[in-house]
């Protein structure tokens, strides 16, 4: 597998790993009050894994542009 078809399945990867955390933000949200304890926590796991998303997008934009 090539460095750009690898760095394309991880980024789907991570796309559905902020997917999943997004929505756990949103599924969180909609319950409040209840869990209110753990907005901290569900915010930074969401807040990382779009991070690292478009820290790969960004690999991908320059690793395309070459």
């Amino acid at each position: 597998m090539s460095d750009l078809e690898s760095l394309k399945a991880e980024i789907k990867k991570l796309s559905a790993k902020a997917t999943a955390a997004k929505m756990d933000l949103h599924d969180l949200s909609e319950e409040l009050p209840v869990s209110w304890e753990t907005i901290p926590e569900v915010a930074k796991r969401a807040h990382e894994a779009f991070a690292e998303l478009e820290q790969k997008r960004a690999q991908l934009k320059a690793l395309e542009a070459a």
